[in-house]
């Protein structure tokens, strides 16, 4: 009933704003590049290093006395949040998180036997942690438990910045062959503003983590990952449209015909990013606080990336010198008609 109700041919003129949206993206853009460094990331513990262990609520504690302990047994850099857990029987969770000291405040001997070491301390911190909660909060027995261990997590400085590395350089590797995906399967033209769509839609989301300060770790740069994907598929379904119409219609102004694309591509465009937008909806409000920030980037990036298809990628065929052969075509009012 939806699909009959929406309109088959629409007569939006995109292009028409398309000077306030370069404006509104450009100053999006050079927020997000400064907030970026003054605001930081919030990194996970993939990236910043440390350890984090998620635990049902002992009956009757509060966040902040468990947060209390693990300062109190000398570990540094604690965070503790409360949440929700998913499933049938829904409970609240304790996520703790804690740095890790620094290998070679630990250990002695060569780098070889640091590095040793420092894994060592690294599962003797978060033993510590189990055991000065057990012995805190008594578990009870095994059937009725009084509260029980759900995630444990340790991941050490040089992982942590191995981790962040080869995350920066899957995306930049991305970019590079969508750059060329584009350049071979159109004009050259076409590439640029594909991929200044997608640097527009990274960074843009990774501005808003910054100003959010929502966790930032792998699975966040797997969302990336997911919007440049999943932009370029919508800017990919455009471009087709417009390389097509202007083998039909080689005499309409190139602003028509990118006008004209758009419009025969909305119904699609509005199909896909709302279904997939119900999807990650549910998953953010149902599923728990792991996949929060996964789930927070990609829905942010389909509302970026159907924006950026439209108003960037589109936009920027104007002023990046496409050309066509000169032909008998129908004029514009023909082709809506």
């Amino acid at each position: 009933m939806l699909i009959k109700r929406l309109p088959v041919e629409t007569k939006v003129n995109f292009m028409s704003v398309r000077y306030f949206a370069f404006a509104l993206s450009a100053i999006a853009l050079v927020a997000s590049i400064v907030l970026v460094p003054l605001k930081g990331l919030n990194f996970g513990i993939d990236f910043a290093g440390g350890l984090l262990v998620e635990i049902t609520q002992p009956e009757g504690v509060e966040v902040g006395d468990v947060r209390d302990l693990a300062t109190e047994i000398g570990l540094e850099g604690v965070q503790a949040t409360s949440a929700s857990s998913t499933g049938t029987e829904r409970h609240e969770t304790f996520v703790i998180r804690a740095s890790l000291p620094e290998v070679e405040e630990v250990a002695e001997g060569t780098a070889e036997e640091a590095e040793s070491d420092g894994a060592v301390v690294d599962m003797d911190e978060t033993q510590r942690l189990i055991e000065a909660l057990e012995a805190a909060y008594p578990i009870g027995d095994a059937e009725d438990p009084n509260w029980e261990i759900l995630r444990r997590e340790t991941v050490g400085p040089k992982v942590s910045g191995e981790l962040l590395r080869n995350g920066v350089l899957a995306l930049v590797v991305s970019l590079v062959f969508m750059l060329s995906y584009i350049w071979f399967r159109f004009q050259a033209v076409f590439s640029i503003g594909a991929v200044m769509a997608l640097v527009h839609d990274v960074v843009l989301t990774i501005g808003v983590f910054s100003l959010l300060q929502i966790t930032f770790d792998l699975t966040t740069i797997a969302a990336l990952l997911t919007i440049i994907g999943y932009s370029m598929n919508d800017t990919v379904v455009v471009y087709d449209r417009v390389r097509e119409e202007l083998r039909r219609y080689k005499k309409m102004k190139l602003v028509d015909v990118i006008n004209l694309s758009l419009n025969r591509t909305l119904t699609r465009t509005t199909l896909t990013s709302g279904t997939t937008l119900l999807a990650l909806i549910s998953i953010y409000v149902l599923g728990g606080e792991v996949l929060r920030g996964f789930s927070f980037a990609l829905i942010w990036g389909v509302i970026i990336g159907t924006y950026s298809s439209i108003f960037i990628a589109s936009a920027l065929l104007l002023h990046t010198g496409l050309k066509r052969e000169p032909d008998k075509v129908k004029s514009a009012e023909e082709a809506f008609s």
